[in-house]
């Protein structure tokens, strides 16, 4: 069968879908971002693209920091939710009824309803055109201590968490079988 053509575009899927908080406790934001990930593991880095005209941009500019709070099941429509609606016209926290949590080194919230909150500290903006991209150091992982299994490892089943892909969420399933590395 012959393959479709298409024009250059963002056609990466799936992609995490994670909630990005900002901006000082008591003058916090949430947002939905897709397009995230690792881009180092020593020191551990990361990235978010956002665009500038969202509320968040200038209040990461501005602090030069942000928290990456993984979504799950639970959390879907919440996700959805703030990654449609703006923070400069309501409180989204208060909307959505999450729970604003102190990080332990960045000023800006983490969600207490999220299983993983990853603290960032912005190194560098990338100007990309529709969006800017924010590369920033992770600082400290918080894990919620539930989604622990007996032997101290992070759980990822027990999390269930969610992936984007092309206009919908995806529960990422379960592990289908263990990958070896061998150095």
């Amino acid at each position: 069968m012959p393959r479709i053509s298409f024009k250059p575009g963002t056609f990466l899927y799936p992609l995490p879908a994670v909630m990005v908080t900002s901006g000082s406790f008591e003058n916090a934001n949430v947002m939905t971002v897709a397009w995230t990930g690792i881009i180092c593991s020593d020191p551990a880095m990361t990235y978010i693209s956002v665009r500038k005209e969202r509320y968040s941009y200038n209040l990461i500019k501005e602090n030069m920091e942000f928290c990456i709070n993984l979504t799950n099941e639970d959390l879907v429509f919440k996700a959805d939710y703030v990654g449609v609606r703006s923070g400069e016209k309501e409180d989204k926290f208060e909307k959505m009824h999450l729970t604003k949590e102190k990080a332990s080194v960045v000023s800006c919230p983490m969600i207490k309803e999220s299983p993983v909150c990853i603290e960032c500290k912005v190194k560098e903006i990338k100007e990309l055109g529709s969006h800017d991209m924010f590369i920033a150091e992770i600082v400290a992982v918080n894990v919620d201590e539930k989604y622990m299994d007996e032997t101290g490892k992070f759980d990822m089943e027990k999390c269930k968490l969610i992936a984007y892909s092309h206009g919908s969420y995806f529960s990422l399933g379960e592990k289908k079988r263990k990958v070896w590395i061998f150095s």
